[in-house]
């Protein structure tokens, strides 16, 4: 039998198999229109005859790609074997048509977004915009992700210290729901966006980002170093008391201040964000510092909390993007807060020997130069680079 006789199976011959190939990406491709053409480079002798027979020119021996129209294949098998090539090709994708399902379905989750009550913040502009453009909001349609849920998490953040657990059966009916999978990474990615830092890599970057939208993931972990903060309220202020009259630092967790009611009843506490500024402290200060260690964790704002509304908070980070909003961030939530060593005065002497400055600028709103002169600079200073000068404020 002739290896291309009608009685073959198209689908099954090698002589077929790369036109058909071809035939059903450019069909997929245009909706299953037949006015297109499909190329074969480097034929074989099998499909240089396959396409002989269908469009009855002659092709040489050693062409180097040879070209079809899909009506005359289409017209070929129907004068051969009594059927079409969506027949031998079997069910075909509508692509066109799934573009614009998915359009639909991506205008419609658009929509969804369009309601939250933080859609007028320019951090959560940039993030749907982001999630648009990079098709993640197509794989969030696609996958059957409830981008529902995600809104209301956003909606409902920043939370108030609330456990993982209770936040997600409050919002979502399951205690689970965020513990893993696409909503809690789109969460993260959200979160991220909204406090403008990098996408968390590890468990302690998580941590972190969740403690900045107010959520808890493990009350033990959540913890705040601590030096000469006496306080009065269970055994945590007694401890505290006797601590700073040791002049001993401690690390107190948030499951710890939330025993009892505990109380700060120092008229001042200096804030830090680097622990080599507390350490330096121990021997030459009586003052109250507490060191943050970076973002602030719920322990931090659980025990700032305790204080009394004449309790002045002197707040600092490194003078780097993320550092100024920290800052900016502890401000706008303390009204007895205040900056310390977060000004022009204190970055010019150092900016310029200082580590690159990296990342998105952000506004010093306390004093508007800073912003201007770190821009100018492009240096950050870290904490460890003033020490000296944050020693002499602790005396």
């Amino acid at each position: 039998m002739h290896p291309h006789s009608p009685t073959t199976d198209p689908a099954a011959d090698p002589g077929w198999r790369r036109l058909l190939d071809a035939a059903r990406r450019s069909l997929e491709r245009t909706g299953g229109r037949l006015d297109g053409s499909v190329s074969i480079a480097a034929p074989t002798d099998d499909e240089r005859l396959v396409v002989i027979g269908i469009t009855g020119v002659y092709r040489p021996i050693g062409v180097s790609r040879l070209t079809v129209r899909l009506d005359a294949v289409e017209a070929h098998l129907r004068a051969t074997r009594g059927v079409g090539l969506t027949d031998v090709l079997g069910p075909l994708r509508d692509r066109p048509g799934e573009r614009q399902r998915a359009a639909v379905e991506r205008d419609a989750l658009l929509t969804v977004a369009a309601g939250s009550r933080h859609a007028s913040s320019p951090w959560y502009q940039e993030w749907v915009d982001g999630i648009r453009r990079d098709g993640t909001l197509t794989r969030i349609s696609r996958s059957g992700v409830d981008f529902h849920a995600l809104i209301a998490v956003l909606d409902a953040l920043p939370a108030a210290e609330e456990p993982m657990p209770a936040f997600a059966e409050r919002l979502l009916g399951d205690t689970k729901a965020l513990a893993d999978g696409p909503l809690r990474g789109l969460t993260l990615r959200a979160l991220a966006a909204w406090h403008q830092v990098p996408v968390p890599a590890g468990a302690e970057q998580e941590r972190a980002l969740w403690d900045l939208a107010g959520v808890v993931l493990d009350d033990l972990a959540s913890q705040v170093l601590v030096l000469n903060v006496p306080a009065t309220g269970g055994l945590l202020g007694s401890w505290l008391t006797d601590s700073a009259a040791a002049r001993v630092p401690v690390r107190v967790t948030l499951h710890q201040l939330r025993l009892a009611p505990t109380t700060l009843t120092c008229a001042e506490v200096f804030v830090c964000e680097n622990p080599a500024v507390l350490r330096a402290a121990v021997a030459g200060t009586s003052r109250p510092l507490i060191c943050t260690e970076g973002v602030p964790s719920a322990a931090v704002h659980a025990l700032l909390r305790s204080a009394g509304p004449d309790t002045v908070i002197r707040w600092r980070n490194d003078l780097d993007w993320t550092g100024v909003r920290l800052t900016g961030a502890a401000l706008a939530r303390y009204p007895n807060a205040v900056p310390w060593r977060m000004d022009t005065a204190t970055y010019l002497p150092h900016g310029a020997s200082g580590v690159p400055l990296l990342g998105t600028p952000a506004a010093t709103p306390w004093e508007p130069a800073l912003a201007e002169t770190m821009t100018r600079t492009g240096r950050a200073v870290m904490e460890e680079r003033i020490l000296p000068l944050l020693l002499r404020d602790l005396c």
